[in-house]
């Protein structure tokens, strides 16, 4: 009778441990762990916590056999935990100093604590298991979309179940008057996992672009096979988006292969993202067309580039100016942030205005300085003329050849401009001495007296000094905070100073400062013909 009970309680503990690890979706090898730990425990309490017991349970049969452990030693310091050499080779001639041997241990009989702690023990590390076996998971899924059950809503907070994890969609990855319900469908970006005390975090989101991406890969076959490519993405949550693509097959239009037969594709996006409207948009490196395409609906007459500070001023016909700029800002702002550039919109109107004005401050600029008429400055403006360096130095019958004009007048008009050249040279370079600039700045190739003077303004006065800067520190930089650029100037931000010149004179600088050599800042030339291991100027510039 009691054979057949202890059989029954055996195989009683093995189905037990069946259910727990299918229950938990985690190996059985790691509850009957759990168990052996429990059993462990409650021994130490009855044969007392100073031995060193070990509990194993066979998989196959379930049978419990204990034994305590004891340490082979010359003398012993701990009856519990060691034995002597000639006591231990009594049971087992083999045994040497250093070994272990093994005594078994009848059975405990749990009473009822020894049995709710065994019960917490197996818990606990049950749910560590568990929580490992999440985080296992779902790490590598970071970048994925998952499907899951809406378990509950807290403060905006929805807590979906996964089938063998749980992720959150916190109340700022959702999308904008979107409500679910416990027991809702709903799909998710999984954008971050981590393992924190309480257990695996999954954090999920609806709102990030990478989100639509992954709808649309799912959705467009030529995308899944990496026919089409999506470049970038803008999105407005719950109200629009831009989507950049491109395709590496000639014969394949990449916005009507995401479009799909009458809309079919992008709409299944669109229902998923609860009414989004998106505009898919073809992707091109001519960063002028590009632009453009990204501004659409709106129609573009004239865009300017700024490729050192990748800014755009884009024109558009005035009646079109509201449809660029969208509502709210909305349709700039997505093509910014699809494009990467900086974008200012401008009415055929105000710029006509601003190079009204622009030939009226040249005008008055030529009129100070050259000391001629207005008819005469406004002659010069209108030829393309911009400073008064361009006329003090271009080739004369440039000048001259300006209808009205003699090479006499041409002369003088040149002799003028670099008479106030070297008056205002002098005047700059009093300015930098008064600012305590040193001299030998002005060997660097590319520091004008304007520069020096913008230096002395800004604390740089040293070759070190100047060698200890930054690009950014001379040209400025943006960021872009809450979908709006920043912009921060530098030393000479107002004399337009390019990244790639800034950098060019740090670099001097430095080899100036003996900081580092010529050989170190011009390596040797790779096969590609880029000086190896040294970014060229355009990703410097872009960094």
């Amino acid at each position: 009778m009691t054979e057949t009970a202890v059989s029954a309680n055996r195989l009683e503990l093995l189905q037990i441990a069946d259910a727990v690890a299918r229950d938990k979706s985690i190996e059985k090898s790691l509850v009957l762990s759990a168990m052996e730990d429990a059993i462990q425990r409650a021994a130490r309490s009855r044969y007392g916590a100073e031995n060193d017991i070990r509990a194993q349970i066979d998989p196959k049969t379930g049978e419990i056999q204990l034994q305590r452990l004891m340490q082979v030693v010359e003398a012993v310091e701990n009856e519990a935990t060691e034995i002597l050499l000639k006591d231990a080779q009594a049971k087992n001639p083999a045994a040497q100093i250093g070994d272990f041997i093994s005594e078994p241990l009848p059975p405990v009989d749990f009473g009822r604590i020894a049995a709710q702690n065994a019960k917490q023990v197996i818990v606990q590390k049950v749910r560590e298991a568990e929580r490992e076996r999440q985080y296992e998971e779902y790490k590598d899924r970071v970048s994925e979309i998952v499907s899951g059950v809406v378990k509950r809503v807290e403060y905006g907070n929805i807590v979906v179940d996964l089938g063998r994890g749980e992720g959150v969609v916190r109340r700022d990855e959702s999308l904008p008057r979107e409500t679910f319900r416990t027991g809702d469908r709903i799909r998710a970006f999984i954008y971050d996992v981590r393992a924190e005390q309480r257990g695996p975090q999954i954090f999920l989101s609806r709102t990030r672009p990478e989100f639509m991406a992954k709808l649309f890969g799912q959705e467009v076959p030529e995308i899944y096979d990496g026919i089409v490519e999506i470049v970038s993405v803008a999105r407005d949550p719950g109200s629009r988006a831009k989507i950049s693509v491109t395709s590496k097959d000639p014969s394949i239009d990449p916005v009507g292969a995401c479009v799909g037969m009458r809309g079919s594709r992008v709409q299944a996006v669109v229902n998923e993202l609860q009414g989004e409207k998106i505009d898919i948009i073809p992707w091109t490196d001519d960063a002028a067309a590009f632009i453009v395409n990204a501004l659409a609906p709106a129609e573009v007459a004239k865009v300017v580039l700024d490729e050192d500070a990748e800014r755009i001023e884009v024109v558009v016909p005035d009646e079109h100016l509201s449809l660029a700029i969208g509502r709210r800002g909305q349709n700039v702002r997505l093509a910014s942030q699809l494009t990467g550039w900086d974008i200012d919109i401008l009415t055929e109107a105000e710029e006509s205005e601003r190079r009204q004005k622009e030939f009226a401050d040249r005008t008055a600029r030529f009129i100070d300085a050259l000391d001629v008429d207005e008819m005469l400055a406004q002659l010069l403006a209108s030829e393309g003329f911009d400073t008064i360096e361009e006329i003090a130095y271009v080739d004369m019958n440039e000048v001259a050849s300006i209808e009205g004009l003699d090479e006499d007048t041409a002369n003088e008009i040149q002799i003028r401009a670099r008479e106030y050249l070297d008056q205002r040279a002098a005047e700059l370079d009093a300015k930098r001495k008064e600012l305590g600039v040193e001299d030998n700045l002005s060997e660097i190739d590319g520091v004008t007296p304007a520069i020096m003077v913008a230096f002395g303004e800004d604390g740089i006065k040293t070759i070190e000094d100047l060698a200890g800067c930054a690009t950014d520190d001379l040209v400025g930089w943006s960021e872009r905070k809450e979908d709006e650029t920043i912009r921060h100037d530098g030393a000479l931000s107002k004399l337009e100073t390019s990244a790639v010149e800034a950098e060019s004179m740090i670099m001097q600088a430095r080899v100036k400062a003996g900081w580092v050599t010529e050989d170190e800042i011009n390596p040797e030339v790779d096969g590609d013909g880029d000086p190896a291991g040294i970014e060229s100027a355009e990703q410097t510039a872009a960094v």
